[in-house]
């Protein structure tokens, strides 16, 4: 079994891709529900906003597809440059209308998608006075994810603007269906995460679960110290491109 711990609509995606490879018993886990923002004003105000930014840095695929609403301007009409740290980012801005050569992000050969790796692409864009609008997630705690890109532009004399895009909850789970996972657990299934919060709530999930004879792929090294520090037995890290992952899977011993 190999489960994939995805948002459920990214889920379903990697899901078929990895069907169509020939990894039949891939199935979708979601460890990270999204829900709507508690404060609908505040991102329409940050919409109206981004007529007047040079730039709008979307954090994932979830941020842009909730940035572009029902009730949001088109973004077909976007002038500024839209940041995209990662090629699912880039590809949910194309599918909202945003023109390929307005999307800034990392090149395919980069050692990760991450805020460092698109840093190194936009940098030369920064300038004093720069106007970054930083569209993201919010926890149930309401913390908001690292805020090392707009570090790095606040250093250069930019100005950065923040909202919220969208919230990240745990799922809720039966007692019926966390059973069933800790069966999985038992028969050896393969752990596939790109969030150091699904695991967090994998945690939560399942109370004083052994994980010591698990094993997890992580698409980045700082999901690899997440896994490691909750005691999963077996880490693998992969870049988070479905190439990368297949090959990870075909080394596994007993795949």
């Amino acid at each position: 079994m190999l489960l994939v711990t995805r948002p459920a609509r990214e889920a379903g995606v990697w899901v078929q891709a990895l069907h169509a490879a020939g990894w039949s018993a891939a199935q979708a886990l979601p460890l990270i529900d999204i829900a709507p923002v508690a404060d609908p004003a505040a991102l329409q105000q940050a919409r109206l906003q981004a007529a007047d930014c040079d730039a709008l840095m979307f954090v994932s695929a979830q941020a842009v597809q909730g940035f572009f609403g029902p009730d949001a301007p088109q973004a077909a009409a976007l002038t500024a440059r839209c940041w995209a740290p990662g090629p699912g980012t880039a590809a949910a801005l194309q599918a909202a209308g945003v023109p390929m050569g307005l999307i800034d992000q990392p090149p395919p050969h980069a050692a990760q998608f991450d805020s460092e790796a698109l840093w190194a692409v936009v940098q030369p864009q920064l300038h004093p006075g720069h106007r970054l609008l930083l569209v993201r997630g919010q926890s149930a705690d309401g913390r908001t994810g690292r805020d090392w890109l707009e570090r790095q532009c606040l250093a250069q004399g930019g100005h950065v603007l923040a909202c919220v895009a969208y919230r990240r909850c745990a799922p809720q789970w039966d007692a019926a269906t966390a059973q069933r996972v800790r069966e999985w657990v038992r028969q050896g299934a393969v752990w596939l995460f790109s969030s150091s919060e699904g695991l967090q709530h994998l945690s939560q999930l399942l109370p004083g679960q052994s994980w010591a004879q698990s094993r997890a792929l992580v698409s980045h090294p700082r999901i690899a110290l997440s896994a490691r520090q909750q005691g999963f037995g077996e880490i693998i890290t992969h870049r988070p491109a479905l190439d990368d992952l297949l090959r990870a899977l075909s080394e596994l011993p007993n795949p």
